[in-house]
């Protein structure tokens, strides 16, 4: 009789049954054939696995056939284009973008320093950039170049006149360099 404080028996590998049969399912054919006592490569038990194949492939392939005897063809609906746009213009796809907002800076121009002359930059220090006075600014949306523009006061504030929209196609090239 066995003692109840005992823990539960542990086969050869040092796991319970339950583990035991759980990983069964796992095993592979090899070495299930040596705890059998057997060699996989026996040409007899080969012949067997391939017959017993055989037959599954068999059944197999009655029984697809018979469900595909009783299927039926479910009708399709019709494809709609939805890549027509709106009244309003916009496209049922672009809706969703619509109200992310994105920043717009205008820059005037640019130039290289060392840090040296940067640390010692004051207030009434002179800067100069690499544009010509007169000439048109940037208009950077999310730091991407789309058009360029011209100043402009706009109720005592500072505005832009959009001269040249940078075309799409140069858009994404310069997106790519």
């Amino acid at each position: 009789m066995a003692d109840e404080n005992q823990p539960p028996e542990e086969e050869e590998n040092g796991q319970a049954p339950e583990e035991r049969a759980d990983q069964d399912d796992q095993m592979d054919p090899d070495k299930l054939a040596e705890e059998v006592g057997q060699e996989a490569d026996d040409p007899e038990l080969a012949d067997e696995w391939a017959a017993a194949m055989e037959e599954a492939g068999e059944t197999g392939d009655d029984e697809s056939d018979s469900a595909e005897e009783g299927a039926e063809r479910a009708p399709l609906e019709e494809l709609k284009d939805d890549s027509v746009g709106r009244a309003d213009g916009t496209s049922p796809d672009l809706e969703v973008i619509l109200d992310i907002p994105v920043t717009i800076s205008m820059e005037v121009g640019r130039t290289n320093i060392a840090i040296r002359n940067l640390l010692q930059l004051n207030q009434g220090s002179v800067i100069e950039l690499d544009r010509l006075a007169g000439e048109p600014l940037d208009v950077l949306v999310n730091g991407t170049l789309i058009a360029h523009g011209e100043v402009v006061m706009v109720n005592e504030k500072f505005g832009i006149r959009l001269t040249d929209v940078v075309s799409q196609q140069e858009r994404i090239s310069r997106l790519n360099n």
